[in-house]
């Protein structure tokens, strides 16, 4: 009898593009997988590799305590009908109701956590909620999976995990090599920029903007993009005002990014949001790009400052200013050898296969 595996994240889209080789690997085992997540995009590519999809409403960003308890509801409802051998979970409230869950049918558990959100990277009450909800939910769980030290660290420091409980630590979600090939270095004589996040604050859309304006004025034979959703109606009145000044180019949310690596010379990622392991970063690197990015966990440690990229404080304009200049000044033979270098770097340490590899030996 095969035995079960039950994967519980926020949505579909998130689960395919990050655990597909994962998944791809259960199956080849012989496992029964199920994904339960939220069905956005990629039901169909989920199903053909040959896993069920559960469509399941997390409310990522609702803090009503009711629509939690109903999830917490139907992940019991799902185990007990479904009884899988293994539950692995990405995401926080997935952790968090899962892990109750399995804990009250004593189902083997296995969080990982990608990033600590700003709930619990933020000082306050909604910080003292989740930490006091995460010793809950963490507290059966068999092995935590962290992507990059800082967050194990804060956890440790939080005694948010049992004593008896395995950490394994994980180069991110890794990156598929297969799918991520190096790009060819664009020639022309615009030097292009390119940010690819959701567009907030905490992203570093400000400083990118900033930096755009500041960079335009001095070096017209630049381009700045910017590819990713945008909800807030603020931000997209400035979006339309930057590109009205024809400052940056703004292409929206893209499903296939390749076009977009293809034509740029350098990323740039300005976050000081609570990241797990940037993959933004780590997919440009893997296309041979130039990384500029921030001095924190979960950007810094896909980068050799000065070799494949650079390193900036967090939150310093004039500090991302210089990098960008660094950047326009080189010759584009060395921005080219820039990006392999840090290509060479994701395959040395970011191949998705440690990440599938890491997993397997802990099953």
């Amino acid at each position: 009898m095969k035995k079960i595996v039950m994967i519980l994240a926020n949505d579909t889209t998130y689960t395919y593009n990050l655990r597909e080789a994962l998944i791809k690997e259960l199956v080849k085992r012989k496992y029964d997988v199920y994904v339960v997540a939220e069905i956005l995009n990629f039901k169909e590519e989920l199903e053909n590799i040959g896993c069920r999809v559960i469509d399941i409403k997390i409310g990522r960003h609702s803090t009503n305590p009711f629509s939690d308890f109903q999830l917490l509801k139907k992940y019991k409802s799902l185990l007990k009908g479904i009884k899988p051998d293994l539950v692995l979970s990405y995401n926080i409230k997935p952790n968090i109701y899962g892990g109750i869950a399995c804990a009250k049918y004593k189902i083997k558990f296995m969080p990982n956590i990608t990033g600590l959100g700003t709930a619990l990277e933020y000082p306050g009450i909604m910080q003292k909620i989740t930490i006091a909800l995460s010793r809950v939910g963490l507290r059966k769980a068999d092995t935590v999976f962290f992507q990059n030290s800082d967050n194990k660290q804060f956890f440790l420091e939080k005694k948010i995990l049992s004593k008896n409980t395995k950490i394994v630590l994980l180069p991110g979600s890794g990156v598929d090599l297969v799918k991520h090939k190096i790009l060819s270095y664009p020639h022309g004589k615009v030097v292009n920029f390119l940010f690819v996040a959701r567009i907030m604050k905490d992203k570093g859309i400000d400083i990118y903007l900033e930096t755009a304006k500041a960079i335009k004025k001095k070096y017209p034979n630049t381009e700045f993009h910017i590819c990713g959703y945008c909800d807030d109606d603020n931000y997209k009145k400035i979006l339309r005002e930057f590109e009205k000044e024809k400052l940056i180019i703004y292409h929206g949310e893209q499903k296939d990014m390749i076009p977009f690596f293809e034509m740029t010379n350098c990323v740039i990622h300005p976050s000081y949001y609570p990241e797990g392991m940037s993959n933004v970063l780590l997919e440009a690197a893997a296309h041979a790009r130039p990384i500029i990015c921030t001095n924190r966990s979960g950007c810094r440690e896909t980068v050799d400052d000065g070799i494949t990229g650079f390193i900036v404080p967090v939150k310093n304009k004039d500090a991302i200013i210089e990098a960008v200049e660094k950047i326009i000044n080189m010759s584009n033979k060395k921005r080219e050898l820039m990006g392999l270098n840090g290509r060479k770097k994701i395959e040395r340490e970011f191949d998705r296969n440690i990440v599938v590899e890491k997993y397997m030996e802990n099953l």
